[in-house]
């Protein structure tokens, strides 16, 4: 691999004129970097540029994106066999870029999602250094006389950046949540490889089908080789988790092409982590040729079947169902969407990765949908999610513009990356969808008037035949779908496919049928998130709300000057507009923030509440909804967003109430209304729930309780009310809490307030006693007791990636709860734990 580079910038055009593909490198204006690697942040490195996600720096960081790049990098010819050629591999090169090799042209990029490759056996010095040039462009230079397809009123940053005409992740042109700071460079490994005239092209292995009794299953292996020998074989073998030989073929290698089926009997199948082990073969391929070994390779494979059930809803006439078979058990899909970790992509690996790969699956949730603006991410995202046990829904990287058609070259261009991604990443296991974009049949369908002729869908040749053919071609037992959302008559439409719910936050109109109903209303009665229970959706890919980041992100991002509520400072990273628009929640739910202390709790307790509000709705209408997909997992820089996760590793108290409302089996109440309440049991595990659990109508401030024990008995895959609330009762108040408990854990607790937080007739200044004992230098023991009910309890350490057994939870009158807090990279201190509560 080739990391060690040196770049510099240019006035357009400039470069080309000061040989900048030959001259001399090492004068201080060239800068180091590497491959893969980021401009922006050598630039920082070297002092030339500020910190992009400090303070505001974004704008100061404005003119990089504007320049010519020259990235630079001598290497000396490797000794090579006759009958071999040397290639150059350039996986990632962002974006319209040129290459030079030893002072001549030998290929053009425009492509970042597919690679370039270029034979250069007889462009190298016999002997000795030869000089690698590329030369990145700007894209607004490439295409100023470039007019980009736009949709009437929603082409405002479109129109100005032309990003739809580019193949490159189109957030780095900023985001509702993310900053405008577009890349540039070497952003995947470049590689000078030695390629023998026999050798290994490709491994596709895929499972044909389990028996029902998954006592068996029928998997395929098809081996593309460069062939001139005509003796070649591929030997073919398959182990079990367990290190043993599970099966073992040898294939004759025949036009190019070695196939093979195993029956494996008792296989050990791959699930995601709330069903099962994420089981894990080695499938070993070696290519022979007569008595010698001329390539091997190794893939990490799953047996597993995957598919979607869009049969007819029987119970709901007129709708139909949109839910995931996993080795054919419907599931119901708790998960997350996914925006790239960073802005600057080059920058990400296993180490970035890993943490939030395990906080997702540690979170209770079983799938992640790849957002289609960001990148088709590395190797090591996907390898993760093989081996926590994660379904991947994978969008192709198209969103929210329409795209050109009539450009034979920009469709080339994507017809191969399309190609490309597909046979890079349908070995994966995880892989569970591929889905053509982001929201543009959505916002097609938002364009439709009755007196006005619908224009043509420009995408659609790329979501409708080169895509799907593709997948049919390439990977056809990995299901496909045109777009995030669609389906129905409306693409947005509840009665089939996925939706997007922006009723709430955005204040869209909902698609019950096949058109809006009423308009954008952004009151805040028109977006509170108790709008969620209208949504009769089958499978919900995006919905969310927005939180502030732990105060310890908004302390490490913005000068302590400006670290105030309503700062320029603050206010610069709410992408979002308009800037107060989470006011409009809050007003009904927590009141509003006074100070910037109370609008971080505010803001996460609110996001926390509506979330677990709209998880149960979904969930208790199983199998008529059969997924939650929540709008965002992560975020790509410090910053007021959507996400449960922040930039720094700080879980926001949404990440917790998900995960209880995202465990394999919930309770929850349904309020009716009137003082009418049912208690609904969703289960979701392996076996029935049978139990005695105890439901008890609580008073907030005196503590007195009435309480019943039920009797409840929930099959697997169904939710059902189990319990209402009795006439009997007392009624009611803002002053009460619904509980229901689980003493075997078969569920984790649960609440029903019946007025919104700010209305809660509660204690208030409740002062917990806390004890705080150390385990071993990176894990904690923290007790709490509560003298009165207290809401909204929750501890803090100021380090990132730290783990807590549980967070941001309420706690009644006398209550003790132990908490252990744990970081295996940071000495952890008593003197680290802040506890707070509302």
């Amino acid at each position: 691999m080739l990391t060690d580079w040196r770049m510099k910038d240019f006035d357009v055009g400039a470069g080309l004129a000061t040989h900048a593909f030959d001259n001399d490198a090492r004068s201080a204006d060239w800068v180091d970097v590497s491959a893969p690697g980021d401009t922006y942040l050598a630039l920082h490195a070297a002092g030339r540029l500020p910190d992009p996600f400090a303070d505001q720096n974004e704008a100061r960081c404005a003119w990089v994106i504007d320049r010519e790049w020259w990235w630079r990098c001598d290497f000396t010819t490797p000794a090579v066999r006759p009958g071999e050629r040397l290639q150059l591999n350039f996986l990632g090169l962002d974006t319209f870029a040129t290459v030079w090799l030893n002072g001549e042209v030998i290929g053009e990029a425009d492509n970042m999602f597919r690679p370039y490759v270029f034979d250069v056996t007889d462009r190298l010095a016999a002997s000795g250094v030869n000089r690698l040039a590329v030369r990145f462009d700007p894209p607004a230079d490439r295409l100023k006389n470039v007019e980009p397809p736009l949709w009437p009123g929603m082409g405002f940053t479109v129109g100005v950046n032309k990003r739809n005409m580019v193949r490159k992740a189109q957030f780095g042109w900023g985001w509702d949540w993310g900053p405008t700071l577009p890349t540039v460079g070497l952003w995947r490994p470049v590689t000078l490889e030695v390629v023998a005239p026999v050798g290994l092209d490709d491994v596709h292995f895929w499972t044909e089908s389990i028996a029902a009794d998954h006592h068996e299953a029928k998997v395929g292996v098809e081996v593309t080789a460069r062939a001139v020998a005509k003796s070649l074989v591929a030997d073919i073998t398959l182990i079990d988790p367990y290190g043993k030989t599970a099966a073992s073929v040898r294939a004759p290698v025949t036009d190019g092409k070695a196939n093979c089926a195993f029956t494996l009997a008792d296989p050990q199948l791959w699930w995601t982590h709330d069903f099962g082990a994420p089981a894990l073969y080695r499938l070993q391929v070696l290519l022979i040729d007569g008595d010698e070994v001329v390539e091997r390779r190794e893939l990490k494979v799953g047996v597993r079947t995957i598919a979607i059930d869009q049969s007819p809803d029987p119970d709901e006439p007129g709708a139909t169902f949109f839910r995931f078979v996993l080795n054919g058990r419907p599931i119901f899909a708790r998960g997350s969407c996914w925006i790239p970790a960073s802005s600057f992509v080059a920058t990400l690996g296993e180490a970035q990765y890993r943490p939030l790969i395990e906080s997702l699956a540690d979170g209770a949730q079983n799938m992640v949908r790849i957002w289609g603006g960001g990148v088709y991410e590395h190797d090591a995202f996907y390898d993760l999610c093989d081996e926590v046990g994660l379904l991947v829904w994978q969008d192709f990287m198209f969103a929210c513009a329409p795209y050109p058609q009539d450009d034979p070259a920009f469709v080339d261009s994507v017809a191969t990356e399309v190609r490309y991604q597909i046979s890079r990443l349908r070995n994966h296991p995880s892989m569970g969808l591929w889905c053509g974009n982001n929201e543009n049949q959505m916002m097609q369908d938002f364009q439709r008037r009755p007196d006005v002729p619908e224009k043509p869908f420009l995408g659609a040749l790329y979501y409708d035949e080169i895509i799907p053919e593709a997948v049919t071609a390439l990977d056809p037992t990995t299901p496909y779908w045109p777009g995030s959302p669609a389906g129905g008559p409306h693409a947005n439409s509840m009665l089939a496919g996925d939706v997007h719910d922006w009723t709430v936050w955005h204040g869209l109109p909902p698609v019950p049928v096949d058109r809006p109903v009423g308009r954008p209303n952004a009151t805040p009665e028109g977006k509170a998130y108790t709008r969620y229970a209208e949504d009769m959706s089958r499978f919900v890919s995006e919905y969310g709300l927005h939180a502030s980041p732990a105060m310890e992100t908004l302390k490490r991002a913005i000068p302590e000057a400006d670290l105030y509520y309503g700062s320029p400072a603050l206010e610069h990273r709410i992408k979002d507009n308009p800037k107060d628009k989470v006011n409009t929640l809050l007003v009904t739910s927590t009141g509003l923030p006074t100070d910037l202390q109370e609008y971080v709790d505010f803001t996460q307790l609110m996001q926390a509440e509506g979330l677990k509000f709209a998880i149960e709705h979904f969930r208790r209408r199983m199998p008529h909804c059969s997924g939650s997909l929540i709008w965002q997992y992560n975020d790509c820089w410090p910053c007021v967003s959507w996400s449960l996760m922040d930039y720094n590793g700080f879980a926001k108290a949404s990440w917790f109430y998900t995960r209880r409302a995202y465990a394999p089996a919930v309770a929850s109440f349904k309020d009716l209304g009137e003082g009418n309440v049912e208690l609904w049991i969703s289960n979701e595990r392996l076996e029935a729930i049978r139990e005695t659990v105890t439901v008890s109508l609580v008073d907030l401030i005196s503590g007195e309780a009435v309480t019943a024990s039920v009797d409840v008995e929930v099959g697997s895959n169904a939710s059902h009310e189990v319990w209402t609330l009795p006439s009997t009762w007392p009624a009611p108040t803002p002053g009460h809490a619904l509980r229901v408990r689980s003493a075997s854990g078969a569920f984790p607790d649960n609440r029903l307030f019946f007025a919104a937080i700010k209305d809660l007739r509660r204690p208030r200044d409740v002062k917990l006693e806390v004890s705080v004992t150390q385990r071993d230098p990176h894990t904690l023991e923290v007790t709490l007791q509560a003298p009165a009910y207290t809401l909204f309890a929750h501890l803090i350490v100021p380090h990132g990636w730290t783990r807590f057994s549980d967070n941001h939870f309420d706690l009644l009158a006398g209550e003790r709860r132990t908490i252990t807090v744990s970081n295996p990279d940071v000495v952890l201190r008593p003197e680290d734990v802040t506890v707070r509560s509302v």
